[in-house]
């Protein structure tokens, strides 16, 4: 059995599937690269059949990204399929992904196909993905709760077709790890597929299972894991990737096994994914939350400073959470900045550097020093601003005590400003207003966060809002010194993702299947 356990990376696909969650195709890439520069072996692109929009991020994907295999999710319709590989096919390795429910629940309730039948479109579906190209994954939807006899009947069937990953979906994250890590071990002794084919796992975090069970899995023989950057995903999430990789890498006295990630990228892949998608990681996350190398009680730093490994059981530099610090000030220029940029791994140019150096000459007046976590918040933020319709030319709040908050904005639209005023209960609550006002947007506001970039009195503020306009929910972000202003930059951020996802629901042809 090989000693490596493969990752596939499905944040642009399941991931993307949380609620609030709408990336662009400019961010969608800069995900994709730097998975490539953490060494995932399989990025799952995207659902190609789900929408234009779908379609058209997963080719720029398939066309630009180097390094990894690039995977496109399709069910078992020939059309479902003929679709994914326009999308993927040139990719340096491309995969199709064809899946289809095999519990008796998804079979009579959703599917209303006997086993028979599905038994029969598995096995079609496979052949037709194999016509295109020689790597095909079959994933059993619902795997956890399927007989396993008619499991086994199955994947034995789209072997012989030509599937070469077998991927088993805890769909609703019913299973436990005993349970799971005994199935996994059970199909790979019945199914007793020919050298070359790998297991896998997919797991969700429905009762916050997701990682333990894919590791009982990989204990179990399978050598593939599908995961996501943060755990993000549908409902409770997937199992996270840093919390896979890091096991099996702690622990290679229990696994004897390795993963081909280069685990200093973890820390730097984990905030763009958080920043871009506006899901904030909680403090205490393992591997990459802000405290995961924190110790505050007086017994644990003792003990780290005069031997790190009595409470250390990874090193913090070893995921990229101690990496130097990079300072740039007011007086640094355009080559600096991109210098900079360049050295982190993040490559902009055009308009998307001339924007986000302008906004680091406005936060730099503001702010002593600015960090590497300062400046990927920035090129984070403007890069989700390309092409949108409306941009904040300035603002103006007022309050105090017995006095109602009161905003005024003036925004600008392709060279027309528009200027509206707002009152609410606080002075965010008045800029937002006043930005309604002004777009004629009537949004619901069901979501608002706020957290530092970095520490001190001149941190930058990161704000997340999460509008729900035409009953589809978006996602906006803002990054300030001034949380008025980051609040200001969110809720407009929102506006003009709402406004491009309206154009495009003309083109949207929806999936009636979200995807194991």
């Amino acid at each position: 059995m090989p000693d490596k356990v493969r990752i596939f990376d499905t944040t642009l696909r399941d991931g993307e599937q949380s609620p609030g969650i709408s990336l662009n195709v400019p961010e969608k890439i800069e995900i994709a690269e730097e998975l490539t520069r953490l060494g995932v072996d399989v990025i799952e692109a995207g659902f190609p059949v789900a929408s234009d929009g779908d379609f058209e991020a997963v080719k720029a994907i398939a066309d630009h990204v180097k390094g990894s295999a690039v995977a496109g999710l399709s069910r078992t319709a020939f059309a479902d399929i003929d679709r994914c590989w326009e999308a993927i096919k040139n990719a340096e390795q491309p995969r199709i992904h064809v899946f289809i429910a095999t519990s008796p629940t998804h079979m009579e309730h959703k599917l209303r196909m006997t086993p028979d039948q599905v038994l029969a479109e598995a096995v079609a579906a496979v052949t037709k993905a194999k016509s295109y190209t020689a790597d095909v994954e079959f994933s059993p939807e619902d795997g956890t709760r399927s007989d396993h006899g008619f499991l086994v009947e199955v994947l034995r069937a789209v072997v012989e077709a030509g599937a070469t990953t077998l991927n088993i979906p805890d769909t609703v994250g019913y299973g436990v790890p005993d349970e799971f890590g005994k199935l996994i071990a059970l199909l790979v002794d019945e199914v007793n597929p020919p050298d070359g084919v790998v297991f896998s796992t997919h797991c969700h975090n429905d009762l916050g299972l997701a990682v333990a069970n894919s590791l009982a899995g990989v204990a179990g023989g399978a050598r593939q894991v599908e995961c996501t950057i943060n755990g993000i995903g549908e409902r409770a999430g997937n199992a996270a990737l840093e919390e896979i990789v890091m096991a099996i890498k702690t622990r290679s006295d229990f696994f004897g096994l390795e993963t081909g990630i280069r685990t200093e990228e973890i820390a730097r892949a984990s905030r763009m994914v958080s920043r871009l998608t506006g899901y904030v990681v909680q403090p205490n996350k393992a591997v990459v939350g802000r405290n995961a190398f924190a110790h505050e009680s007086g017994i644990h730093q003792h003990g780290v400073l005069v031997e790190r490994s009595t409470y250390e059981i990874m090193d913090a530099e070893d995921v990229g959470q101690e990496a130097a610090q990079i300072v740039l000030g007011k007086h640094s220029g355009r080559h600096a900045f991109q210098d900079t940029l360049e050295k982190m791994g993040i490559h902009v140019q055009g308009d998307a550097l001339n924007q986000a150096f302008k906004r680091f000459k406005e936060l730099a007046d503001r702010k002593v020093q600015i960090t590497e976590a300062d400046l990927e918040a920035i090129v984070a933020e403007e890069l989700g601003q390309l092409g949108e319709t409306y941009t904040l030319e300035s603002y103006e709040v007022r309050n105090g005590t017995g006095d109602t908050p009161w905003a005024r904005v003036v925004i600008e639209r392709e060279g027309v400003k528009a200027e509206a005023e707002g009152e609410g209960d606080g002075m965010i609550d008045a800029v937002c207003g006043a930005i309604r006002r002004a777009t004629g947007t009537d949004g619901r506001l069901v979501g608002f966060n706020v957290s530092s970039v970095t520490e001190g009195v001149d941190a930058l503020g990161d704000v997340t809002i999460q509008l729900e306009v035409d009953d589809r929910r978006v996602t906006g972000r803002g990054v300030s010194t001034d949380v008025v202003e980051a609040s200001a930059r969110a809720f407009l951020s929102a506006v003009n993702i709402a406004m491009r996802l309206r154009s495009e629901r003309a083109g949207v042809r929806a999936g009636d299947e979200s995807g194991p």
